[in-house]
């Protein structure tokens, strides 16, 4: 007679953690995971093709890697059943298994933060939450940080988690007498380019990928992104190999070009490793204390490391804190009014502009673009065109390898989109085309010019950075951080700005035209 079964553990693909707390009383003879692929989670946003495939590859090897302990793994597989959504599939296998308990850690969306525990109930099954040890912080602890407070700024959370956590500390002080080294990370290329570098550490599919990868462009053949060199780490042995090959090869020079860009270069100085930590397949505290023993050895600079532990400990943790403390209301954030619709060509990459032509095909050939990348070509892009901040959030959610919700979401809306106000920046990331002038090559090959904002040679960027400036003048002439952008904006002759808004008037209205809902559902 078979055993009742006690626990059934809730794992999804963005928890992929061996080390989970749902695992610390695991009975394999009173226990079972329960793991499923549902059309839902890759539709709900057009998710591309590469973003799909991480997610079911890794899936597959977690699953696989359970049974060969001999664990029970109930596992739906997309062309296995037809149930639509997570909820659809629990629902009935809760019915089917009816466990005594259901025993999960939060869900890193709030959608299914919420809709989970409500399946859980309707069946009769109590919903257990366990810690989520992934992370340095978790939601009490930050907000107890966060206090009173209606402003966040990562500088003072940094800060107190590294003292907490004793990161690049020396007694009470931080290494190196500075808490950070951004003055000396903002270098960009000469002419020459970055020069040779070694290729990340790849990771040919295995026959168990493949098949994902066949499934992938059979089933979801209309979505954008290709598979052919598809070579993400899709375990944590193979995370691990990325991390060594990221200490050693790029991240002395990390820190100094972590802002740079270049044409057809989509790795340069960075890791690769935001999926693999996303997914949980690797620790936090295992990539910073790999860097950080970079440093004690001398392999790596000092600028070159705290940059990625800032980016690590510091930001990661910073929005993942945010993402809880302000769900749902942060998700309808809309601060500066903006209400255009998103460009088709985000869908395409067909656009004369050479910076976001890179940066577009880059993303939705390989779901990747470095930090920089996204927040200075493609969301000041929808920033100063004012593109409706939950349509530009989808859009970076449905593209990236690496995009969950909790971590995806407050990068968008609050720092690269300014929606919410200034509760998570103190000012909007705004920059005309010069910008992507001084950190790339892009602009010498292409058409337009970064210097000029009328005629038929404007940079775009130019042309909706002096128009971003005059729609929002009231908002932001007197802001202590942001006033000299809009006293430049007021030596402006009066002619010259009007003929700047009407080119930018033009370009928004055409790119509205050519703007169709044409992938993904209708919102």
């Amino acid at each position: 007679m078979t055993a009742p079964l006690r626990h059934l553990v809730l794992v999804l693909g963005d928890q992929l953690d061996r080390d989970s707390s749902v695992f610390d009383d695991f009975d394999p003879a009173t226990d079972a995971v329960w793991m499923a692929e549902v059309a839902h989670e890759a539709t709900q946003v057009w998710s591309t093709k590469p973003r799909i495939a991480v997610f079911l590859a890794a899936m597959r090897a977690f699953r696989d890697e359970l049974r060969a302990r001999g664990w029970t793994v109930h596992y739906r597989a997309l062309g296995e059943h037809e149930l639509p959504t997570l909820d659809d599939a629990l629902a009935a296998d809760l019915a089917a298994l009816r466990p005594a308990k259901l025993v999960a850690v939060k869900p890193g969306e709030w959608r299914l933060a919420q809709s989970l525990p409500a399946t859980c109930r309707a069946a009769g099954v109590a919903w257990v939450e366990r810690p989520d040890r992934h992370f340095y912080c978790d939601a009490d602890d930050f907000e107890a940080w966060a206090g009173k407070r209606r402003e966040f700024r990562l500088e003072l959370f940094y800060r107190w988690l590294r003292k907490r956590e004793g990161v690049l500390m020396d007694g009470k002080e931080p290494v190196g007498g500075q808490w950070n080294f951004d003055a000396a990370n903002r270098g960009s290329f000469d002419r020459r380019g970055p020069g040779l570098l070694p290729a990340p550490r790849a990771f040919p599919p295995d026959e168990r990928t493949r098949e994902v990868l066949d499934l992938v462009a059979t089933r979801f053949a209309s979505h954008p992104g290709r598979l052919d060199g598809f070579d993400w780490p899709l375990d944590p042995a193979q995370a691990r190999a990325a991390l060594e090959d990221f200490i050693r090869h790029r991240l002395p020079l990390f820190g100094r070009y972590q802002d740079a860009m270049w044409e057809g270069e989509p790795w340069l100085y960075h890791s690769r490793l935001s999926a693999a930590m996303n997914l949980k397949l690797l620790s936090p505290r295992e990539v910073v204390q790999a860097a950080v023993r970079a440093w004690e050895q001398g392999g790596a600079p000092i600028e070159a490391v705290e940059g990625f532990v800032r980016q690590v400990l510091g930001w990661r943790e910073f929005v993942r804190g945010l993402y809880w403390k302000r769900m749902p209301e942060f998700l309808d954030d809309n601060a500066l009014g903006a209400g255009e619709p998103l460009p088709e060509f985000f869908w395409t990459g067909d656009t004369d502009l050479a910076c976001l032509r890179d940066a577009l095909r880059q993303t939705l050939d390989l779901g990747y673009a470095h930090h920089i990348q996204r927040l200075m070509v493609l969301g000041l892009f929808a920033l100063l065109l004012g593109v409706r901040p939950r349509a530009i959030h989808e859009w970076f959610l449905a593209v990236y390898v690496d995009a969950v919700e909790w971590v995806e979401l407050p990068n968008v809306l609050g720092m690269s989109q300014y929606a919410d106000g200034g509760r998570m920046v103190s000012k909007p990331y705004a920059a005309s085309g010069k910008y992507i002038q001084r950190m790339s090559n892009h602009c010498a090959g292409c058409r337009f010019r970064p210097d000029e904002a009328t005629g038929p040679r404007a940079c775009p960027y130019t042309t909706l950075y002096w128009d971003f400036l005059a729609r929002h003048e009231q908002r932001f002439a007197r802001h202590p951080r942001t006033a000299l952008q809009w006293t430049h904006l007021g030596r402006k002759p009066p002619d010259e700005l009007a003929a700047i808004r009407r080119q930018a008037a033009a370009l928004r209205a055409a790119l509205a035209a050519g703007s169709r809902p044409q992938h993904g559902p209708k919102r």
